[in-house]
């Protein structure tokens, strides 16, 4: 298993799995488990994601999965969390499994970590874009959320209370913020870097397939302590669906589910791997020596 030294100096651990076409994946391989699994599926989260897209998909790609959004939360990057940032780390990823040429897949802000990447680099064989708009991003809206989560952080560091337990799986109004100052800064240094970024100038500078998805009800409305921000995922890709597929994008909207169902690996898999193969897999894989590359 392969350990990376990422931008500030600190390493995360990369799990190879499979052979064919490489494919970046950054999420978690090794399912949650206990209290934490428990209070996940409540909330129709599923503690193995990462290991069930792994599962789906390395029978036809080299898989590199690295747990990054773990990573950042157990080592906050509250100064250095920039899009120049999170693309050079997932490039000193690619370079330590040797990988000259690669897939992409991220969901959230994962996924508009990949577009940052895409416009820095002519490495990348695909991308998929899952639960953020290639275009029309919500970037402004994000950091009003952001801020206000690193606000409560602080406030909450000064005045520790007791947090509660929202009534019903799904209330997020009644949420507690949890992380520290250190884990919610960071994510408000990245939609600061973000504000004026013209994502639809950008399209230009994307060579590769390209590919997104979201659920049909993925829009997100954050309560009055969050000042009542509406995070449309859906509405800027369906609204402008016609305009992304003239910039090259394949489009799919996944009929009834909202941000967290339509991360799941069972509506995921079934898009991405023939996507996938379709793109690049057929061209890779006979390219590649018998037994695929290791």
């Amino acid at each position: 298993m392969p350990v990376v030294k990422l931008h500030d100096g600190a390493t995360i651990d990369v799990e190879v799995r499979g052979a064919g076409p490489t494919l970046l994946l950054p999420v978690n391989p090794r399912p949650v488990e206990g209290p934490q699994a428990d209070e996940m599926r409540k909330w129709g989260a599923d503690p193995a994601l990462g290991h069930s897209l792994i599962e789906g998909l390395s029978d036809a790609f080299q898989v590199v999965a690295f747990d990054y959004e773990g990573h950042v939360l157990g080592t906050p990057k509250p100064d250095t969390l920039t899009p120049d940032n999170i693309a050079g780390d997932l490039l000193t990823v690619a370079d330590a499994v040797g990988a000259d040429r690669f897939a992409y897949y991220g969901y959230s802000w994962l996924a508009l970590s990949g577009l940052q990447l895409a416009i820095r680099t002519g490495r990348l064989s695909a991308l998929v874009m899952g639960g953020f708009p290639p275009v029309g991003g919500p970037y402004g809206e994000m950091l009003r959320v952001t801020t206000a989560t690193h606000e409560m952080s602080v406030a909450a560091e000064s005045a520790p209370t007791t947090p509660k337990t929202p009534n019903e799986p799904g209330d997020w109004s009644s949420v507690e913020v949890s992380m520290t100052r250190a884990q919610t800064q960071q994510f408000v240094t990245l939609y600061q870097a973000l504000q004026g970024f013209d994502d639809r100038a950008a399209q230009t500078r994307i060579s590769c397939p390209r590919l997104c998805f979201v659920g049909s009800a993925d829009e997100m409305e954050y309560g009055e302590r969050w000042g009542d921000v509406h995070v449309s995922m859906a509405g800027a890709i369906t609204s402008r669906r016609a305009e992304l597929e003239t910039l090259g994008w394949d489009v799919r909207v996944l009929d009834g589910l909202d941000h967290t169902g339509a991360m799941q690996a069972a509506h995921v898999v079934p898009i991405l791997r023939p996507w996938l193969i379709s793109e690049v897999g057929a061209e890779d894989l006979r390219a590649a020596p018998p037994g695929g590359r290791s």
